[in-house]
């Protein structure tokens, strides 16, 4: 039996991850901007809501959530992507982590459906901020795109069900997953599941849902070697 190949993508630093409630109705979105010198602030409402917030790969997120209606919650959506890296219903009040590319990372507060139909309200205060450096991008004269790509290198990754990378996989299931390389090891992911990283030679193994997903990213793809 031959082992399924799934397709990586990379982009050598940072490319320019229903949050779980299912809303059928349009969901409100603001945008979210620090006055100067601050690196977060306070926000206060009582609608289902997205609070959209600028950031770079490798930046560090914290969300802190307090409200009346113990049924509220936030999801974490990484950007370029409506999966939930943070699911606030089974995760809790509390969020901190790095964020794996660049863009506008989502930050979607929700009461869930049981309590929207028996009419319940929320009130609520959040507190967001994102602190660190942006990863430097490296410079187009040092490492050419894929002709017609934003990627620098590609490869097959085999998988089951000093330099710093974006790695995009798209698995057997049609399933994208992306990965944030810092000098070279696995730190973060798009998906709400504990990131797990064993090294075996000159590879990185990396383990979602617990070791249900299996990929194995060689070295030479994110140095772009």
């Amino acid at each position: 039996m031959r082992t399924p190949l799934a397709l990586a993508v990379v982009g050598l630093l940072a490319i320019s991850l229903p949050a779980g409630v299912g809303m059928a109705t349009a969901i409100e979105s603001q945008r979210v901007t620090f006055r100067a010198g601050a690196d977060s602030t306070l926000l206060k409402g009582d609608l289902t809501v997205d609070y959209k917030l600028r950031a770079g790969a490798g930046q560090a997120l914290t969300v802190e959530l307090k409200c009346s209606n113990a049924q509220s919650y936030f999801n974490v959506m990484a950007a370029g992507t409506d999966t939930a890296l943070f699911i606030g219903s089974s995760s809790g009040n509390r969020f901190r982590g790095p964020l794996p590319s660049d863009g506008d990372v989502r930050v979607r507060v929700y009461l869930m459906r049981p309590a929207t139909r028996r009419t319940e309200t929320s009130t609520f205060s959040l507190k967001v901020g994102i602190s660190g450096a942006p990863l430097a991008p490296v410079p187009a004269s040092r490492d050419a795109l894929i002709p017609g790509t934003p990627y620098h290198a590609s490869a097959d990754v085999p998988c089951g069900s000093g330099n710093s990378a974006t790695v995009l996989v798209m698995n057997p299931e049609g399933q994208k997953r992306q990965f944030l390389f810092v000098k070279g090891k696995a730190v973060a992911s798009n998906q709400p599941e504990k990131l797990s990283v064993q090294r075996r030679g000159d590879v990185s193994v990396l383990l979602l849902r617990e070791n249900v997903e299996r990929y194995e990213i060689v070295d030479a793809l994110v140095v772009g070697g």
